[in-house]
């Protein structure tokens, strides 16, 4: 090849590297525009009159994230009552508590409405009576109210395999239990101590929301789930639906119905419409590889678990 066709090579190779580059950048500027409109866009929807609605599914647990969003909600004065659809077998109980706090302060200042889905059982049920008034499905699956502890035990394995564990403590109930030996009796009193503490606390809180006397809410409180029609039945819940219902009650509180509602969803780490992954393919049509980031935006978020349907009851450690 003569030195005039390799000079012609590679200017080539340099105008379709500028082009490549070129484009590239226009792809990125376009997503960064789309994601910067959507968020324009969801900041003036926010400022309308609106009814506002957080989705609280899979396990429960301390969500920092979540208290904050209601906290805003609380104090948005565009926001005019709350919707909270819950679809959760449980989780913590101090998860459970705090967010049924921060759903109270938000009933201090508008209506809420519970919005029962598949399933809202034992802090999913917590969270539930948090609300003004709670709407169910006649197949919801909810109660469940109670507290349990779990703890593995491995000794009978450790002793199967010749391996022991040695321990010396301060005193006879630090770091019990402990998956190395069983339980002392009086490490069982203690922790049962706590079980029945939170226990009550529990049962007393649902006493006083679903306005039971004690030993009626006592009696419901033996774990065992409910059908939304059965909770009906038991005060458990005020009244069977969905979104007809919601309204009717949003209009009883003398708050429009038609206003439009607002999913106040926690913040996303990936461009809007999908923008991550289309970018990332477009950039790898062009040759390049250099933004391998951008085809993982879409899924940082993680998988889920979704529950669904009668035989999809969670009851961690039932006998």
């Amino acid at each position: 090849m003569d030195q005039l066709a390799i000079a012609d090579r590679r200017q080539l190779r340099r105008k379709l590297g500028f082009w490549r580059i070129a484009c590239v950048l226009l792809i990125l500027a376009a997503a960064a525009a789309a994601y910067l409109w959507a968020t324009a866009e969801k900041a003036g929807l926010a400022a309308r009159p609106q009814i506002a609605r957080v989705e609280i599914s899979g396990v429960i647990q301390d969500d920092r994230e979540l208290l904050e969003r209601l906290d805003r909600i609380a104090k948005a004065d565009a926001v005019k009552g709350l919707i909270v659809t819950i679809s959760s077998p449980g989780g913590t109980t101090y998860g459970g508590e705090t967010i049924y706090k921060a759903i109270r302060k938000v009933a201090e200042k508008k209506p809420v409405v519970s919005d029962v889905r598949t399933l809202a059982a034992s802090a999913g049920y917590m969270i539930a009576i948090a609300g003004d008034q709670i709407v169910a499905g006649e197949t919801s699956i909810t109660g469940s109210i109670g507290v349990l502890f779990q703890y593995p035990q491995i000794k009978t394995l450790l002793d199967k395999v010749g391996v022991s564990l040695e321990t010396i403590k301060s005193a006879p109930l630090k770091a019990e239990p402990n998956p190395f030996h069983p339980p002392s009796e009086e490490a069982k009193a203690v922790i049962q101590s706590m079980i029945d503490d939170s226990f009550d606390w529990f049962v007393d809180l649902v006493a006083e929301r679903r306005k039971l006397a004690r030993p009626d809410a006592l009696r419901l409180a033996d774990g065992r789930i409910f059908t939304g029609r059965q909770a009906l039945k038991e005060k458990l819940v005020d009244v069977l639906g969905g979104d007809d219902e919601i309204k009717a009650y949003f209009k009883s509180r003398k708050v429009d119905a038609d206003l439009p509602v607002v999913d106040w969803e926690a913040p996303g780490r990936s461009f809007p419409f999908g923008l991550g992954s289309m970018a990332a393919g477009w950039v790898k049509a062009l040759g390049y590889e250099v933004f391998p980031a951008l085809g993982g935006l879409e899924k940082l978020s993680g998988e889920k678990l979704f529950l669904d349907g009668l035989l999809s009851v969670w009851q961690v450690g039932s006998n």
